[in-house]
């Protein structure tokens, strides 16, 4: 091999060393984050089975109108727009859980994780124990904690003690959203 050959192929290993190295100090890629998906799953959770008990409040026209814009926007993607209606029905009533629920979904496709967290935890508060609207909440809840629990990146100012800790708490949370998810499952009484 001549020179030029020789020189060639130690910069091809040298760049081939580097690139592997490259990929093996590399952080693992974060988990994928499907919105739609965890939406999905979140409603999925809340659909009625015909033998439970189901309480549906009586709902401000006015309320409705700002939920079907917002539905409609949702339906079209336009999610910062759907959200800036239901903001404005829960301005009108912020006690409302079906609201803070409906906007704790759109927080996920939004890509605001902790802020949907957030919105359930005030529905959880207001709501019922018991029904479809209940799962929801918890649900919410579960998907937030599994995004954190699947989130393994060791964060700049942390260990990998307490990037562990921070994993097993959020899975803890899993588990207990899981557990209060399905106790709000409750059957309707018999009727004679």
């Amino acid at each position: 091999m001549g020179k030029h050959g020789m020189g060639a192929s130690r910069i091809c290993a040298g760049v081939g060393a580097l690139l592997l190295a490259a990929c093996a100090t590399q952080a693992p890629p974060a988990p994928a984050y499907d919105a739609a998906a965890i939406v999905r799953a979140i409603r999925a959770a809340g659909a009625a089975s015909g033998s439970e008990l189901e309480v549906q409040p009586l709902r401000d026209p006015q309320l409705e109108d700002l939920r079907q814009e917002a539905a409609q926007l949702e339906e079209k993607h336009m999610y910062r727009g759907a959200a800036e209606r239901l903001d404005r029905a829960l301005a009108l009533n912020a006690g409302d859980p079906a609201l803070l629920q409906e906007r704790a979904e759109l927080a996920f496709l939004l890509r605001e994780p902790d802020q949907a967290q957030e919105f359930a935890k005030q529905a959880i508060d207001l709501g019922s124990t018991t029904g479809p609207l209940c799962r929801r909440h918890w649900e919410t809840r579960l998907q937030a904690a599994l995004l954190r629990a699947n989130d393994r990146v060791i964060r700049r100012d942390e260990s990998e003690t307490q990037a562990t800790a921070r994993v097993q708490a959020a899975a803890a949370e899993v588990r207990a959203a899981r557990t209060q998810r399905d106790a709000c499952t409750v059957a309707a009484p018999n009727r004679y």
